[in-house]
């Protein structure tokens, strides 16, 4: 985790920013916190167990920092909450998602399924692509077993 911080710390000074004691927790919280796709507001309420004197407005300004210098992306699952996620290091796009619509699970898919697509889009209507999203709606595997259960 050191680590990481660290180089989000060489990004924020190369875009002549601080790693304030505040962006620090922010950083911490979202590290510690990767796979749970926080919403700001979640976000605050874990940092200030760590930094108590920061402040919900700070954390929403450290957020939409860290989407600007793309080090977390910003991201909506359809239930009207911005949800903030850690990008992958050196990775040339954001990775897709699985939302289950019945209990509201996320499942990443890391693979970048849509290179051919890229490709495509890039050829038949001459737009550089620099970034994507994906996102399947559905029903996750547990669920569907729930509801085989339920019907037999």
């Amino acid at each position: 985790m050191e680590g990481r911080i660290g180089r989000i710390k060489a990004q924020l000074h190369d875009a002549s920013y601080k790693l304030t004691p505040q962006r620090e927790a922010t950083v911490r919280v979202l590290l510690e916190n990767e796979k749970d796709h926080l919403s700001a507001e979640e976000v605050f309420l874990r940092v200030k167990d760590i930094a108590p004197d920061t402040g919900l407005a700070t954390v929403y300004r450290t957020l939409e920092l860290l989407t600007e210098l793309r080090v977390v992306d910003k991201i909506n699952f359809g239930d009207g909450v911005s949800r903030y996620d850690l990008r992958q290091e050196g990775a040339k796009h954001f990775h897709h998602h699985l939302v289950c619509l019945e209990c509201g699970s996320v499942e990443e898919i890391q693979e970048d399924l849509l290179e051919d697509v890229e490709k495509i889009v890039e050829s038949k209507w001459n737009f550089l692509v620099k970034d994507h999203r994906l996102t399947f709606q559905g029903v996750c595997a547990d669920c569907r077993q729930k509801s085989k259960k339920n019907n037999s």
